[in-house]
């Protein structure tokens, strides 16, 4: 069966859903010690979460980029999670979406959170013909992220660089069996027409 060229692929349980951070040691260490970001974490810009591990890797490099080395798990509400993506806007204009430039402006300026589709990536971080979800939260959104969706947040830096090793030694197979189980999230509802879920085919 073909994957949708746009679907929400993740950990998940019946109430939560894991997306992945990168963080400086200074804010990584002490969110995942205590299980919320610690009170240098900005709330006044934007953060983006990332159902896809694999995507998390390529944006932060396995953890070796500068900023990012400590890679995060972070267990959320799905209340919160699909809340935000009903309010949230596409980061791109559309014309299969918005009625013109003006109405996405208009939608976007006003909205606690935006929609990014990005090419999912195979264990050696290569580009697949299907895309991943980026979720970025701002205001609202970021505040009710930070203080209300959390249920748990982990390290999975080593993870993350056990991972790279496998793929670097040659042992692909021994690399996906490591990479954390996403499978295909069901949003209630459906996938809101607003960041893309008419494309979801």
């Amino acid at each position: 069966m073909r994957e949708p060229a746009r679907r929400v692929r993740a950990l998940h349980t019946p109430t939560t859903i894991t997306v992945y951070q990168a963080y400086a040691p200074a804010i990584g260490l002490p969110a995942a010690r205590d299980g919320r970001f610690p009170a240098a974490w900005s709330r006044d810009r934007m953060t983006w979460i990332k159902p896809s591990f694999l995507w998390m890797m390529y944006r932060c490099g396995w953890g070796a980029k500068a900023g990012q080395e400590t890679v995060l798990a972070v267990e959320i509400t799905r209340d919160g999670f699909e809340w935000a993506l009903r309010h949230a806007c596409l980061s791109h204009y559309s014309p299969d979406v918005h009625a013109d430039r003006d109405a996405w402006r208009r939608q976007l300026k006003g909205a606690p959170a935006r929609v990014q589709w990005d090419p999912e990536r195979d264990v050696r971080l290569r580009p697949l013909p299907y895309r991943s979800l980026q979720l970025g939260l701002s205001g609202e959104a970021v505040r009710e992220y930070a203080d209300t969706w959390i249920v748990g947040i982990r390290d999975v830096t080593p993870l993350a660089r056990e991972v790279h090793r496998l793929v670097g030694a040659g042992d692909v197979e021994g690399a996906e069996r490591l990479v954390p189980e996403e499978r295909a999230y069901d949003v209630v509802g459906g996938l809101p027409e607003r960041v893309g879920g008419s494309s979801g085919v």
